[in-house]
Order: structure tokens, then sequence, then C-alpha cells
């Protein structure tokens, strides 16, 4: 493989055409985005990975309606990346619900288990940042993951969410102070926490 540049509206009037192998290669394109946003809403690779999946089999179930921005799907993958998340978690509490009213077995290995499963959410800060992202309204993760996580520019994201860039503009201002608000709160919650722990 070279660095020759990838002709993105090209490929992808291939994969509306029913390619897979252009579809295929703009898979491998976008990935990694994809899953690394995935992982911002998720708790665990594995459930990032299956947004990922999902996100993907959307993007070519919906193949004939997705149109580009600036010659790119990435605006499209990462803003439905966060409906899918948000969906998944939506599914993951209504499971738990249901099985918080089953009466817990004794199982060995439970306190082991939970051990790794922290020392994996080692990071206060990070835990903090994406405990608040996922709290934030889906407009309002869309606005982040498009200025502030990806650097659209306003009328680039305004272009991608379909609406005035003067909406971009103030949803920017007000979603950014509520991630501040909501970090903050997660963060003086793990401290506290952390502190009665000890």
């Amino acid at each position: 493989m070279g660095t020759e540049l990838v002709n993105e509206p090209a490929l992808w009037e291939l994969a509306r055409g029913g390619d897979s192998g252009a579809f295929a290669m703009l898979y491998d394109r976008h990935r990694d985005r994809v899953f690394g946003q995935a992982l911002r809403l998720m708790r665990t690779t594995h459930d990032a990975e299956d947004v990922t999946a999902v996100v993907f089999l959307e993007l070519w179930r919906r193949r004939k309606t997705v149109t580009l921005v600036n010659e790119t799907m990435i605006g499209w993958l990462l803003v439905t990346t966060n409906y899918v998340a948000h969906n998944f978690v939506r599914s993951m509490r209504r499971y738990r619900a249901v099985i918080d009213r089953i009466p817990p077995a004794e199982l060995e290995g439970d306190e082991e288990f939970d051990r790794i499963d922290e020392q994996m959410d080692s990071s206060a800060r990070g835990r903090g940042v994406n405990s608040a992202f996922a709290q934030l309204s889906s407009n309002d993760q869309n606005i982040i993951t498009l200025c502030v996580l990806e650097e659209f520019s306003l009328a680039e994201a305004a272009s991608a969410l379909r609406i005035p860039v003067g909406t971009v503009k103030s949803r920017l201002s007000r979603a950014k102070q509520r991630l501040s608000t909501l970090t903050t709160e997660a963060m003086d919650r793990t401290a506290i926490t952390s502190g009665g722990a000890k």
C-alpha cells in the first residue's frame, strides 16, 4: 500500500451502487475514528466494537441517502456513533433493571472481576470526562464531537448536522459549559468517594 490520496467521493459512489470492495476501503479509512468516538461513550472495548459495527451497518443500510460533507462521510459517521451509543446504553439500562430484580448468585471471583474492571478505568480524570460526556444530550454530544474532538469548523459542523451556523455557535457555547460543569461534578464525586474509602 502506498501513500496515494483516497478519492472518497468516488469510492462512496461505488459503495452506494453496491460495491462491497469500495465500502470495505471506506470502512478501513474511518473505522479507527468511529471506534475512538464509541470508546469515549462506552465503558468497554467490547461495547465500543459493537457500536462501531452497528454504525457501519447503518451506513451500508442507508447508503442511498447518506451524503458527504466536504467530500467525507466522517461527520455522518461520528454523529451516528453518538446516536447508536445512546441507544445501546438505554438498552443496557433496561437489561440491567431486569437483571437487578433477580436475586444475585453467590459466585466466587466477583470481587476480582470488579477489581480488574476498576483498574481498566484507572484514570479519574478520564472517567470524569467520559461520565460527563455521556450525560450530555445527543445534540450537545454531536456538537462537542464535531467542533471540539474532531475540530470541524462551525460551517462544516452546520453542514454535517443540517442546522444554521449560528445555531452551532450557540449550542457549542452551551455544550462546553455543560460539559465543564458535569466534569467538575464527576471529579468532585470521585474525590469524595476515594476520600471516604481511605
